[in-house]
């Protein structure tokens, strides 16, 4: 969806042409300027700038930068003052675009050709052959070329600038598509628009307020912000609804209001104010970026849908084994839930924390190959009913393994090493400390504290205060003291996710 701004162009005038004269006869500039009152090219008249020797001209050049026509006299301060001013004018101000026209009353000075060969003038004319007609051809012709000359160095410039430009919006757009959140992506859209725009310096920054919302079903979710609350104000509200409403993006004074529709029911919005006025190259490379932003936000969507799903069957896997073990359901979203908030603490990667809570729930997969007799007895097992028990990591180990999907790949690890044992006492290989995955030593602390906290077919609940104290306990020996210090340190987030699933 390409970005349309509301922002109505009023009709510019422009201004008039500059042109210098630059003579040590004051009649000459006057005799010009009479000359050429009634002049203009393109709707736009003359302005006439007056220097009476070549040093004045050099000053007038040094602080007047957008000059058109220079007339130049010869002969000055010296008898080639005027050369050494075109000369200067060329190589060490830089400008090619100034037209130079050599008007001299001593044409033996400075013979034409010779002149406009090594000094690069664009016309020599002695003076008294500039009569009002030959004047005005002369302007016309010369303004016309600086005109032309113009038109090319902006579209270079352009070129070049868009190029430029493109390339931020290359850079901006991959950022955005690598974002696997939703957080992510609004907060990412938020800085890679200011970035486009160049508005990312420390004094700007701090005067622009975003909001990264998505509209469904006639009501916002605010993602993310820049200097804003997490609530919608009314002029927030405003111009995102205005953009609802007209299903396009707007621009008007400093507020710039994204519109980034979806093939779903869902609108990504994105408002900024403080935002500085916008040229149409800005509003161009806006357009390449939002029409990527869309694809981006639909491709999160679908992903986001795809992983919801796979979520779900996840979870309506695990449920069948909590259901035959007697067990709610929500066990496995308990236990995930806390297996990702520990793992965000220890300070794993976004990727690894999202795996181990969409592999967690399949964790005791291995137990639906357990006899009822063991699975549902509700005293303590003999010798022989735990051996049987005792296989369900590495029947679930062979259920999940053998696929190349990193889910599938981390549940296998996971259901096979739950139940091993920091000091190497666990089953079903003894494996010791670090060789335990991360994602199982993790999963042990948050299966047992799930396990305690909640009734069994074989107990009831514990309080919260036996539970601190027995995992206390098995710091070192059954888990991971760096990772149960954690759960320890956070119990009351812990908790809180209990009573969000709660049975």
């Amino acid at each position: 969806m390409s970005l349309s701004f509301l922002a109505e162009s009023a009709e510019i005038e422009l201004p008039p042409w500059k042109v210098l004269v630059v003579d040590d006869e004051k009649d000459i500039h006057t005799i010009t300027k009479m000359a050429l009152k009634r002049f203009t090219l393109d709707g736009r008249g003359l302005a006439f700038l007056h220097a009476y020797s070549a040093e004045e001209g050099r000053q007038v050049l040094s602080r007047e930068q957008d000059v058109a026509l220079i007339f130049l006299d010869v002969v000055m301060e010296t008898d080639d003052a005027g050369l050494n001013l075109a000369k200067w004018i060329r190589e060490e101000l830089k400008n090619q675009l100034i037209r130079i026209v050599l008007r001299t009353g001593q044409p033996g000075q400075a013979p034409e050709e010779q002149v406009i060969v090594e000094y690069d003038i664009n016309d020599y004319k002695e003076k008294t052959e500039l009569n009002r007609k030959k004047l005005f051809t002369t302007v016309f012709s010369a303004l016309r070329s600086y005109r032309d000359l113009i038109k090319i160095e902006e579209a270079r410039s352009y070129q070049e600038s868009y190029r430029q430009g493109l390339e931020r919006v290359i850079d901006s757009t991959s950022e955005v598509w690598e974002k696997r959140t939703l957080q992510q992506f609004f907060s990412g859209l938020l800085q890679q628009v200011v970035s486009l725009l160049r508005m990312n310096q420390a004094g700007l920054l701090l005067q622009i307020k975003g909001v990264g919302a998505i509209y469904s079903e006639n009501d916002y979710q605010i993602i993310a912000q820049i200097n804003a609350d997490d609530t919608i104000d009314d002029e927030t509200y405003f111009y995102l609804n205005k953009a609802i409403k007209q299903k396009k993006s707007i621009f008007e004074d400093d507020v710039l209001v994204g519109y980034f529709p979806s093939q779903s029911d869902k609108v990504s919005l994105l408002f900024l104010k403080g935002v500085t006025k916008l040229n149409e190259l800005d509003k161009k490379l806006l357009e390449v970026f939002s029409a990527n932003v869309s694809l981006a936000f639909d491709n999160l969507l679908l992903n986001r849908e795809i992983v919801e799903t796979q979520e779900d069957l996840i979870y309506r896997l695990g449920d069948v084994v909590e259901s035959r073990s007697h067990e709610a359901g929500d066990h496995i979203r308990r236990m995930s839930e806390v297996s990702y908030f520990i793992a965000q603490k220890l300070g794993l990667s976004d990727e690894e924390c999202d795996l181990l809570k969409q592999a967690a729930p399949m964790h005791d997969i291995g137990k639906i190959a357990t006899p009822d007799k063991v699975l549902l007895k509700p005293g303590k097992l003999n010798d022989a009913e735990m051996k049987v028990m005792k296989e369900h990591p590495t029947t679930g180990h062979n259920i999940l393994s053998g696929s190349h999907r990193p889910i599938l790949q981390a549940a296998a690890i996971i259901s096979e090493q739950h139940h091993e044992k920091f000091d190497g006492s666990g089953y079903p290989k003894g494996l010791k400390a670090e060789k335990i995955h991360i994602f199982a030593r993790i999963v042990a602390v948050a299966d047992v504290f799930d396990a305690l906290t909640h009734k069994r077919c074989y107990k009831n609940a514990w309080p919260i205060d036996k539970v601190i104290a027995v995992m206390k306990d098995g710091s070192g020996s059954h888990f991971d003291p760096k990772i149960l210090t954690i759960l320890m340190n956070n119990i009351d987030a812990a908790l809180l996710i209990n009573e969000e699933y709660s049975e």
